[in-house]
């Protein structure tokens, strides 16, 4: 009951009390007025209630970072008798915005809300809270509508970088090269084809068959590149605006843009991530890069265990590894001593490091004994 309905209540029971006190009919009158109004509105009110349906939907699941989808909620209740407008109170990214529904009944009314994503991650809109109130305003119900959220993921956006480096002896087209140099060891055969070379042919089988056929070697796979992801809570950013979630997304988009420009020429890509939600990215076709994407914008980035004890964990495979691409916020000696040792095993290393301060006194000792070991260091600042 509202302010206005407790008064009217009030009324009603001054108007009864004076009617039965002194006889009047006109104390009487109003008191039934009043009466048939509460009524009125209370009947009504808790009708609307009662019968109120709600429904929501996002126009699409994911969104990259920077752009707008649309949260739309359907309300619809079933009171043939007219009541005030319903308000409603939409959440996201934990900011209330107000909004009003048509109060026509049995026809669903929907609004459009836009939502702006501003960061990686995964991000629930709801509409917590939805008033309903009579005609007259005497009565306000509240109805919590919390359980209901539709959860929109935020894509991490590549961005251009310079294709890491593969050093393991070479980048497979030697290998490939001194495959099909070897003529004792070929994998299958196949008819022979206008501009197949010579010595290819398999003499002996071709007499046997009674027509030409030609070697075929087994193809090597390229070495891997090999990405690690520093998946705990970023370092800086605590004097700026979303400096933590700026810093979360630098760190996303590096690793998809590095994933990304390594398999669009078919390069294997493994990305282990150590984190809450345990998981690995493996894969040498681009169209799979959506995958990491949502493996990445899931990621809550709050593992506690230490980013070096993770690269010392990874040493088991760099004799398979042709580049290992380190992604942090954080520079330790730990992390620079990780690093060294991987870069002493063979592949290429080039670290990237996510910061407000690149040009920070205590990093630039680290910084030139990654240097002194031939490991690229390059720096990433969130927009």
């Amino acid at each position: 009951m509202t302010r206005r309905g407790f008064g009217a209540f009030c009324a009603l029971i001054t108007g009864a009390v004076c009617a039965l006190s002194f006889g009047g009919m006109l104390y009487g009158y109003f008191s039934l007025l009043l009466l048939l109004l509460l009524s009125y509105s209370l009947i009504s009110s808790l009708w609307a209630l009662f019968t109120l349906k709600i429904s929501h939907s996002l126009n699409v699941p994911s969104v990259f970072r920077g752009e707008q989808a649309q949260l739309l909620i359907q309300v619809r209740h079933l009171c043939p008798l007219p009541v005030a407008p319903i308000q409603g109170e939409m959440i996201w990214e934990k900011q209330p915005q107000e909004c009003r529904f048509s109060p026509h009944p049995f026809r669903p009314h929907t609004r459009r809300f836009p939502l702006s994503a501003r960061h990686v991650g995964q991000y629930g809109a709801q509409l917590s809270l939805l008033y309903v109130e009579d005609l007259f305003g005497l009565f306000r119900w509240r109805k919590k509508t919390a359980d209901q959220q539709a959860l929109l993921t935020v894509l991490p956006r590549p961005f251009d970088i310079e294709k890491p480096r593969i050093v393991l002896g070479d980048d497979g087209s030697a290998a490939l090269a001194r495959t099909q140099e070897d003529y004792n060891a070929p994998e299958d055969v196949r008819s022979y084809l206008p501009g197949d070379a010579m010595k290819r042919i398999h003499w002996k089988l071709s007499s046997r068959k009674r027509e030409l056929l030609v070697r075929r070697f087994e193809v090597p796979a390229p070495p891997d590149t090999l990405i690690f992801l520093d998946c705990a809570p970023p370092q800086g950013g605590d004097d700026i605006p979303d400096g933590k979630e700026n810093l979360r997304d630098a760190l996303c988009e590096t690793a998809v843009a590095v994933a990304q420009l390594q398999m669009q020429d078919g390069s294997p890509v493994r990305l282990p991530i150590y984190g809450e939600q345990a998981n690995e990215f493996a894969s040498d076709h681009a169209g799979n890069i959506t995958l990491l994407q949502e493996m990445l914008a899931l990621q809550p980035f709050r593992q506690q265990e230490d980013f070096a004890r993770v690269l010392n964990l990874e040493l088991r495979r760099m004799r398979r590894t042709g580049a290992a691409v380190i992604i942090t916020s954080r520079l330790t000696a730990p992390i620079v001593e990780a690093v060294t040792r991987i870069r002493r095993m063979g592949p290429s290393a080039r670290l990237y490091l996510c910061t407000y301060t690149p040009d920070r006194p205590e990093d630039q000792p680290l910084v030139s004994r990654l240097q002194h070991h031939l490991v690229e260091v390059c720096y990433v600042t969130p927009a």
